[in-house]
């Protein structure tokens, strides 16, 4: 291990002396700022190819260190310093990957294109390398007489298994083909991405008739005028089909013709036969994912990504999903009824439509619930909902946030909090960045700029982010969230919590390295709290008169809890099938996307009313981002958080024993053990399968 600090070292004061003439480049320094966090105001596009080079380079000894030790293969001269190399890489790439997502550019994009095949090639490398894969290999032969506790075997198990995955076993002619699969891929799936954007960004809906707003709230109106005026109009208003401006338009406009026209921009994304068409695309992408499972004796990609997730097989993806989506139909279709008796009694004489959906439904939880969500939205203030979320999560863990003026970001929206624990003592910082913009990437999540780790016994502590895609504030009006955006901000944080406080030995093992039908756990179990009345009370303040939101309209959230959940479960549900029977192809088919997507959902029923939630030519999830046959994973977590936050009912939502545990046996726990035995641990039981249809309404407990 000394040997590879001291190349380490060597290297970082070479490249520093190198580039050391009117600007040193910032990744080669040790950044003597706030516990390390990224000095944004001093690195530039120029940057990043440098440092990854530097980076590369570096691994790469570090590597041929381990390789050419003549001491015999052991765990730690060989397992745990493989885990310990690329600290340069990682903390270029750290930055890199968060601001091509959060706050990407042109030249940012087109040096993500250089990259991409770049930093495929040197992790395939190391994956092929056999000198490497020997040592790892006879450490893994010895297992048994090692002595090693859980975190070690399963650090040894999964090292020696992403090797196997990653084409050490493959004859040399496959490992040929398999970099080149590789390379492939990491350019088409970033090119989907990028393509999405651009599409996402090239669409307005330019309002220029004030009667064409009708219906819309006042926040919203104001929303689309700051729009309009970012983008040189004057007494005009613009909605996008970015969903924060186009859930509201498409929820409260009483213009049909201007819903369908913003709803069908949203749903053609990336397929408009133009140079960002993303249909032949998806054919390569699936084609080489067969391809690569084929080689390690897979029949689709699906089996190869689901061995090594909870759900193991397509069947049992499909069971589960199935089980939801015949439980589901009914119920949307007598959805439709309820919007269906509206239009008529209105005299609308039309069929109801996809972008009539979300119109209609408000209507039908005003008359079944008198709720309406404009009643809700001022009591939402962005700031005070994270600040809510902030007090949820020092009353279950004693976690404090202390905003750091000191910390640079990297866009004015961003705002950082010192995270530390009951006792003062530091845990980590979290980055928020809440309101959309064109440089971001549709969706929510949360990643990380350093993950927690150990190294030579000490703590690495976490540098994580939470980027959203809210409306943001106007000149006259603060940032109001939608219902459903403040349980996405619930759900985020709960990666957040999940890569905070990760208290792990090994980087490959930390924080949201887990499975991924068992990453969600944390996060939705952290939207049970947002609509529970106590918490409620911590942060639903009115924006403007400070009266904290009424009892009868926390009923009235409560009361509509199962509201509009057969369209919510079928038109998610739908894209996981769609997602699952993309995956489970044995080869491309001859219909085109469009053709084997409608196929597809003619097949299980799809009723004409709902649009798939993600159609394939912008499924970002499976064709850009990490869930490959993985969609389905947000449904098998939201039954283990169903069943979950049972336990903290049952003994109190804030109950610090239960809160103890759950900490303690999967927020700490990263992928150190397997996820069921962490669940099981903390719940005592394993999860029960109807808890998720319960939670749902879609079935009546007997």
């Amino acid at each position: 291990m000394k040997n590879l600090v001291l190349i380490s070292t060597l290297i970082v004061i070479i490249m520093t002396a190198c580039n050391s003439g009117e600007k040193g480049n910032p990744f080669f320094e040790t950044w003597n700022t706030p516990y390390g966090t990224p000095p944004f105001s001093r690195i530039e596009n120029s940057d990043y190819m440098p440092a990854v080079e530097a980076g590369i380079k570096q691994e790469e000894e570090e590597i041929n260190a381990i390789v050419n030790n003549t001491e015999a293969p052991s765990f730690e001269n060989t397992i745990v310093a493989l885990d310990k190399t690329g600290h340069l890489l990682k903390k270029v790439t750290g930055v890199f990957y968060n601001l091509s997502s959060a706050n990407t550019s042109d030249e940012l994009q087109e040096i993500a294109k250089e990259l991409s095949p770049v930093l495929s090639r040197h992790n395939t490398n190391i994956s092929l390398n056999p000198e490497l894969f020997a040592r790892i290999k006879a450490v893994y032969d010895k297992k048994d007489e090692l002595q090693l506790n859980t975190e070690q075997e399963m650090l040894l198990e999964k090292t020696y298994d992403g090797f196997v995955r990653g084409g050490a076993n493959l004859s040399d002619d496959k490992k040929q083909r398999l970099r080149e699969i590789n390379e492939q891929m990491s350019m088409l799936t970033l090119e989907f991405g990028n393509n999405i954007l651009a599409e996402t960004n090239n669409f307005e809906l330019l309002i220029e008739n004030e009667a064409d707003l009708a219906g819309l709230p006042e926040s919203v109106i104001a929303g689309a005028a700051a729009k309009a005026k970012e983008k040189g109009y004057t007494n005009k208003w613009v909605f996008t089909p970015h969903k924060p401006s186009m859930i509201p338009f498409i929820t409260y406009s009483e213009k049909r013709d201007l819903r369908k026209q913003l709803f069908n921009a949203y749903i053609s994304r990336g397929n408009h036969d133009n140079d960002k068409d993303n249909k032949e695309i998806i054919k390569k992408i699936v084609a080489l994912r067969i391809e690569r499972a084929n080689m390690f004796g897979f029949r689709n990609h699906a089996e190869y990504i689901l061995d090594k997730n909870m759900a193991k097989t397509p069947e049992k993806v499909y069971d589960l999903i199935l089980k939801v989506w015949n439980a589901a139909l009914p119920v949307a279709r007598e959805e439709v009824k309820d919007m269906q008796a509206i239009i008529d009694k209105e005299g609308g004489n039309f069929k109801l439509e996809p972008w009539d959906w979300w119109y209609y439904a408000e209507k039908v939880k005003a008359e079944k619930y008198a709720l309406n969500e404009n009643e809700l939205m001022p009591y939402f203030e962005v700031n005070n909902v994270r600040n809510g979320i902030f007090k949820v999560a020092e009353k279950l863990y004693g976690l404090q946030f202390k905003e750091r003026n000191d910390i640079e970001v990297y866009h004015p929206d961003v705002v950082p909090f010192e995270v530390l624990d009951a006792d003062g003592n530091h845990v980590g910082i979290i980055y928020t960045d809440y309101f959309v913009r064109s440089g971001k990437r549709a969706g929510a999540w949360m990643n990380s700029y350093r993950k927690q780790e150990r190294i030579n016994g000490e703590m690495i502590t976490p540098v994580v982010c939470n980027v959203c895609n809210f409306p943001a504030p106007s000149e006259n009006m603060p940032a109001l969230l939608t219902w459903d955006n403040v349980q996405t901000m619930f759900h985020e944080f709960g990666h957040a919590l999940h890569g905070l406080l990760s208290q792990c030995s090994y980087y490959t093992l930390s924080g949201t390295a887990v499975p991924r039908d068992f990453v969600e756990l944390p996060s939705q179990i952290m939207e049970n709290w947002a609509g529970e009345p106590e918490v409620l009370k911590l942060y639903a303040y009115h924006y403007k008169t400070g009266e904290l939101i009424p009892e009868e309209l926390i009923e009235k959230i409560n009361k509509a809890s199962h509201f509009n959940q057969g369209f919510a479960t079928v038109e998610y549900v739908s894209a996981a099938l769609l997602d699952m029977d993309w995956h489970t192809l044995t080869e491309v088919p001859e219909d085109g996307v469009n053709e084997f997507e409608t196929k597809t959902l003619n097949k299980y029923g799809m009723i004409p009313e709902i649009v798939v939630r993600y159609r394939s030519p912008y499924f970002a999830h499976i064709f850009s981002g990490g869930y490959s046959a993985g969609y389905y994973a947000y449904m098998w977590a939201e039954l283990l958080d169903a069943d979950a936050f049972n336990t903290f009912r049952q003994n109190g939502i804030f109950d610090q024993e239960t809160a103890s545990k759950f900490k303690r046996f999967v927020l700490s726990k990263g992928g150190t053990d397997d996820p069921m035995k962490l669940y099981v641990q903390f719940r005592g039981q394993e999860p029960d399968p109807d808890a998720l249809l319960l939670r749902r309404g879609l079935k009546t407990k007997i």
